[in-house]
């Protein structure tokens, strides 16, 4: 009895330019699922940014930042951050902020202006302590920016 071969086994077997251009686009969808992805990452900071420099403060992000001190609380802490935004918001991109120079509080913009005067109204007249930080560096330069809401005892 014969042996059935594969009709397959007697093809000639796909061209290395054949293989070379199925890893192309392979490689271009790749390409372009991460171009889309990007884009999406972009249009969000877009959508962020307008809404960080163009609305105000809601009772919502308010009722936020309570929550957070709470939770801090109950868990024992004398600080939390209660806020943060990309420092390429702030008219310096952070650095004054990254340095911790004393007049950091003039670079900031919109809702981080409207948090910062609000603490400055209702939180240090009870007690409260706000501190800004860079709290990440993608690529070594200065990410974003945490707000922290600090009501520890003062030194003696």
């Amino acid at each position: 009895m014969p042996e059935n071969k594969d009709a397959a086994s007697n093809e000639a077997p796909i061209s290395a330019a054949q293989l070379r251009m199925q890893m192309l686009e392979r490689e271009m969808a790749e390409m372009e699922k991460e171009r889309k992805l990007r884009a999406l990452q972009e249009q969000k900071l877009a959508d962020f940014a307008a809404d960080f420099l163009e609305k105000h403060v809601t009772e919502q992000e308010i009722a936020v930042v309570r929550r957070l001190v709470q939770n801090a609380v109950k868990d024992g802490k004398f600080e939390a951050m209660v806020y943060s935004f990309p420092s390429s918001l702030c008219t310096d991109s952070g650095r004054a902020i990254n340095s911790a120079d004393r007049d950091w509080p003039q670079t900031l913009q919109g809702k981080a202006k409207e948090f910062y005067e609000r603490y400055q109204t209702f939180g240090k007249p009870q007690g409260y302590k706000l501190k800004a930080m860079i709290i990440n560096f993608p690529g070594g330069i200065p990410g974003d920016v945490g707000f922290f809401l600090d009501w520890s005892p003062d030194k003696v």
